[in-house]
């Protein structure tokens, strides 16, 4: 048809005129004429163009569910599963992985979330060096001998656990033994004016053990200044928020825990393993440790 003269001017219709009339596109044609309708033409089954890659939906799967398996993690999602598979040599695309772990039901599962109004800041928190902002806060877990509390500090910077430490009552003092943790962590030494060599901050919400007189009056010893988040907004406490929800699926939910000292062996345990082997996807999906190797070479 693209050949065929018109009667009134007496020249071919073209393909292009022909295609838009009937609405084909013209890289099908192309694609046809070449007979790379496989690899670049829309297909019967609805699959979207474009390269396929080396392996087959079937291979990839496969390499997918043994990723999930070697993992030591729960609960990974489809970028951290499409990073490892790089690390394993495995090239393909996030969006391929996605699909395919849709389709087979490895995703796991998450709550729907509420809708948000407008922010209250418009800054970050995330600082461009480690020990310049850490976050603090508590979570709370059931053992043979009660509820016992848990406190933990983190660098925004890396997403490290400096500290962790659980005892069976949450008060003010148990608070400051995981800033201890943290102060010896990364100055070597619990002294005086520790914190001002970097300018650090402690960002922590509004719980009674991190605004008592004991906690802040510790804060101004070690030289770091207190950084409270906003009423509310649990965004502005962000980076702890996040590694209590990391510590709740990988083991909290997990395992059962028969008194406090074994759970706090047992956080101790995790904070190694954490540092050392979760993958975070703003690093390039590295580890925390990694990243502060990085930034300090």
């Amino acid at each position: 048809m693209s050949q065929a003269l018109s009667p009134s001017a007496n020249r071919p219709y073209g393909l292009a005129r022909v295609c838009r009339a009937w609405e084909v596109p013209r890289s099908t044609v192309y694609a046809h004429r070449e007979g790379q309708t496989r690899s670049l033409g829309p297909t019967s089954s609805g699959q979207k163009r474009g390269p396929r890659g080396p392996y087959t939906d079937e291979e990839l799967v496969e390499h997918i569910r043994e990723v999930l398996a070697a993992s030591p993690w729960v609960g990974e999602g489809h970028r951290k599963v499409w990073a490892r598979l790089r690390h394993a040599g495995v090239r393909t695309s996030k969006r391929r992985v996605l699909r395919l772990m849709r389709e087979q039901g490895l995703l796991a599962p998450r709550r729907a979330g509420r809708p948000h109004g407008p922010q209250a800041h418009d800054r970050t928190i995330i600082p461009e060096q480690p020990d310049q902002m850490w976050g603090t806060d508590t979570t709370s877990t059931l053992t043979g001998e009660g509820n016992a509390t848990i406190f933990f500090v983190v660098d925004h910077c890396t997403a490290e656990c400096l500290g962790i430490h659980t005892a069976r009552r949450g008060t003010r003092f148990e608070a400051i033994e995981a800033l201890r943790q943290s102060v010896t962590h990364s100055f070597g030494t619990y002294a005086e004016g520790a914190g001002q060599t970097t300018g650090l901050r402690l960002r922590h919400d509004h719980g009674s053990p991190f605004v008592s007189d004991l906690f802040q009056s510790e804060l101004r010893f070690l030289g770091i200044d207190s950084s409270p988040s906003f009423v509310r907004e649990p965004e502005g406490n962000g980076c702890a928020e996040r590694f209590v929800r990391t510590l709740k699926e990988q083991l909290l939910w997990l395992r059962w825990f028969g008194t406090a000292e074994e759970l706090g062996q047992a956080l101790q345990d995790f904070r190694e393993r954490y540092n050392r082997e979760w993958l975070i996807e703003r690093h390039g999906h590295r580890s925390p440790a990694a990243r502060r190797a990085d930034l300090a070479a």
